[in-house]
């Protein structure tokens, strides 16, 4: 497993931007897939974005497409999460998780990530 390790999070008004960071330490994310993922109060933990370590190839949840872009910095062994154009509805704990599972099927499902950050809470207010 790979240790992951989550920074970014905040308070922003609607319209607003902040990018989430996922650093990994243990191990380098070759030959994984690292999702975002995000839990709002009494709700469940929902994908997010994902993207590909070795293709670099993404997905997005519907409802943040446009808004989310998810990035890798190879050097740096760390994805990013962009967000733009925040709503309220985005408010959630933030979670990071890697996945040896690389095939589209398997990366916006929560069950197939291994290895979880800590979370970090995203706060938009309206």
């Amino acid at each position: 497993q790979v240790q992951l390790v989550e920074s970014g999070g905040g308070l922003v008004q609607a319209g607003g931007s902040l990018r989430l960071s996922c650093a990994a330490s243990g191990r380098t994310f070759s030959n994984y897939a690292v999702g975002w993922f995000r839990q709002a109060p009494g709700k469940e933990r929902e994908f997010a974005a994902a993207i590909m370590w070795s293709s670099g190839d993404t997905y997005y949840k519907d409802s943040v497409k446009g808004r989310f872009t998810i990035s890798r910095d190879n050097a740096e062994n760390t994805v990013y999460l962009q967000m733009n154009s925040l709503k309220p509805e985005d408010t959630a704990v933030y979670y990071c998780a890697a996945t040896p599972y690389t095939g589209a099927y398997y990366v916006t499902k929560n069950g197939y990530y291994n290895s979880w950050g800590q979370g970090t809470q995203v706060t938009v207010s309206s």
